[in-house]
């Protein structure tokens, strides 16, 4: 992860006169997710640079002990060997971001983590009564504290849509800062939930609120809303990433999550990363994609490059 996000003190004056160019926004999108995609051995390359930026997520109600210690033990190793070997990027190291899960599964997957000598991956907590955030402020603040109690470095809180919806900049400000408090030492992604805004100004303001506030990354969706990941609602967001950047000199990294499921669709939010924000955010510390089934297919993906076939279900085990 990159250096915190301090935040700043709360200006109402950066809520005022903010306008967005809805067609605009629309057109750039189309430019992004109409294009070919890179091919070869680039498109290998920028595959698995994507790898490294997943969050490894299974948010389930079924969720066990044992289909967490396959995520986990597929996050320590999320590509064959022998393509690795192939490629050779065998000795890279390469893991994903984290993994991601409910607050009662922190412990477990830290012991995982650390029985597949792969401690290093974090392990990311959403919280604050995920996915609706509806629950009393005090319970979400001890959800928060428990999962970092328990190992996690990352914690995902959910902001107050009744506050956005509302205007109330300052209260999604102070609870932010408050959440921001409570997790210490590890590292805090805002989910602005963006399917339940409204509107794109609510999107940048939330956007500028929680990082204001010290979100040290800023996430579209839990992925449990009707809309989640889409891309001109993404434009909104990186560039209020690039103003706060601007304004502040503070890096704020950037999570689009639900519903990227292929590798094309991770090439394309690469390359919005690269295009609006530059190469700094084209890594782990500063970019993630939230997915559950996205690895499938980008190892397919690699596998067909490799040996020239698309790989049966069964050659491609995932957690």
């Amino acid at each position: 992860m990159s250096a915190r996000n301090p935040g700043v003190e709360y200006d109402s004056s950066w809520f005022d006169n903010i306008y967005v160019n809805l067609p605009a926004v629309k057109r750039r999108a189309e430019t992004l997710g109409t294009r070919r995609t890179v091919k070869k051995q680039w498109q290998a390359a920028w595959l698995l640079r994507a790898v490294t930026c997943i969050d490894l997520t299974t948010l389930a109600g079924d969720d066990t002990p044992s289909n967490v210690s396959r995520l986990c033990f597929k996050a320590a190793n999320p590509v064959g060997k022998d393509i690795l070997k192939a490629v050779e990027m065998e000795n890279e190291g390469i893991s994903v971001g984290a993994v991601c899960v409910y607050p009662n599964r922190v412990a477990e997957s830290v012991k995982f983590l650390r029985a597949a000598n792969r401690s290093d991956i974090p392990v990311a907590s959403v919280a604050t009564g995920f996915p609706t955030g509806q629950v009393p402020l005090k319970t979400r603040l001890e959800e928060i504290r428990m999962a970092v109690a328990d190992g996690a470095k990352e914690i995902d809180i959910v902001i107050n849509r009744q506050y956005a919806l509302e205007g109330n900049w300052k209260g999604v400000y102070e609870e932010v800062r408050m959440m921001r408090e409570a997790c210490g030492e590890a590292h805090m992604k805002t989910i602005l939930a963006t399917g339940e805004l409204g509107s794109m100004v609510n999107v940048y303001k939330a956007s500028m609120a929680c990082m204001m506030a010290g979100a040290d990354f800023i996430k579209t969706s839990t992925g449990k809303e009707g809309v989640n990941a889409i891309l001109p609602v993404a434009l909104v967001m990186v560039r209020a990433i690039r103003e706060y950047h601007q304004r502040t000199g503070q890096k704020v990294g950037f999570k689009p999550a639900g519903g990227i499921r292929s590798a094309k669709d991770a090439c394309t939010w690469l390359s919005l990363m690269k295009e609006e924000l530059g190469d700094e955010w084209l890594s782990p510390h500063l970019f993630r994609l939230g997915a559950s089934s996205l690895l499938i297919d980008i190892e397919r993906q690699l596998f067909h490059y490799v040996y020239g076939r698309y790989a049966a279900t069964h050659e491609i085990p995932l957690s």
